[in-house]
């Protein structure tokens, strides 16, 4: 077992310490290569790629730094300290990655997916390198609390069929929701739609039980169009200063309570909206450069698959006019 792990730390490792941005760039540009793409094309997709993957982690860094003072400030001010702190998913992501054994879980995963391709078990072909650290950390949760690395890897395995097998199945619901074609390639090996059973559970409960509740349209885009820019992104991140300058106890007696209130609301609103800008760039080069050409090959029945982070996928798909073709 540690030859095998030796064996995906001299492949893989070099490739992840360059991050995740030149991970995606290699990744999707050797698959379009794979599938005929042109190579100018094939890499313009996945310099593309790397880009806003590079912005969409600067301005996280912006608005993580720039509400740091205000939320000490909050600490400050109410005496409230925990010993416990949610910081997200990149610290997460970087202790997983940074363990010998996320490699070796990332080998394991792509042999799976193979061999599912292969013997036509799924149509999903998981390109996401970078994300394979959720079903890692959980593998390495389980090696942790004591469990054997082949009870890890069966449970790896467990969760990857899982997951592929998902994603064939939301592949209508995207279709769907996306207003697209069945030979659109976008579906999602996510973990967090692993919860898709449990949900369609409450949704057989509300159907049955509570049949009145579809009679109201919850719909973010028409309360939007009610409300006007009230309800708009950039809104959103003005109110979001708002709120933390109102936490963080700021004077708004003087000037300079005013004005970082100001530079808050403005700096989470630019935030907010370029991560819809930059989602959308992606999504229209790619979909519209790389991934068209698969569609034209008539390879319709492998789906690609890409997770966005820091935005909902669906919001930046639906955002732009992805059917170009």
């Amino acid at each position: 077992m540690n030859a095998i792990i030796d064996f995906a730390n001299a492949i893989f490792k070099p490739l992840i310490d360059m991050g995740a941005p030149t991970i995606m760039l290699v990744v999707l540009t050797i698959i379009a290569l794979c599938f005929k793409v042109k190579f100018s094309k094939a890499l313009e997709g996945g310099m593309k790629l790397a880009i806003a993957l590079t912005a969409i982690g600067d301005i996280m860094n912006l608005l993580t730094t720039s509400f740091a003072p205000a939320m000490n400030q909050f600490v400050k001010n109410t005496g409230m300290h925990k010993d416990i702190m949610d910081m997200g998913w990149a610290p997460l992501a970087t202790i997983t990655w940074g363990s010998p054994y996320t490699l070796y879980f990332l080998l394991v995963l792509i042999i799976l997916n193979v061999l599912m391709l292969i013997f036509k078990r799924t149509n999903t072909l998981d390109v996401d390198i970078f994300d394979v650290w959720h079903s890692a950390f959980v593998g390495l949760f389980a090696v942790f609390c004591g469990a054997p690395l082949w009870l890890a890897t069966l449970l790896i395995l467990l969760i990857g069929y899982l997951k592929i097998v998902n994603s064939d199945l939301m592949k209508p619901t995207f279709d769907d929701l996306l207003d697209a074609p069945s030979s659109n390639p976008m579906t999602t090996t996510h973990m967090n739609y692993m919860m898709n059973p449990i949900i369609m559970v409450f949704n057989k409960f509300f159907d049955k039980c509570l049949p009145w509740l579809d009679k109201y349209d919850f719909d973010s885009a028409k309360l939007n169009e009610k409300i006007g820019f009230w309800g708009s992104r950039f809104a959103i991140g003005v109110y979001l200063g708002i709120f933390v300058s109102l936490l963080a106890g700021y004077n708004f007696t003087t000037e300079q309570g005013w004005k970082t209130m100001f530079t808050l609301s403005f700096t989470a609103g630019a935030c907010i909206e370029l991560f819809s800008v930059i989602g959308l760039l992606l999504l229209l080069s790619l979909y519209h450069k790389v991934f068209r050409t698969l569609l034209l090959l008539n390879l319709r029945d492998v789906h690609l698959m890409l997770v966005l982070t820091g935005h909902s996928l669906l919001d930046v798909l639906k955002s732009g006019q992805l059917l170009m073709f």
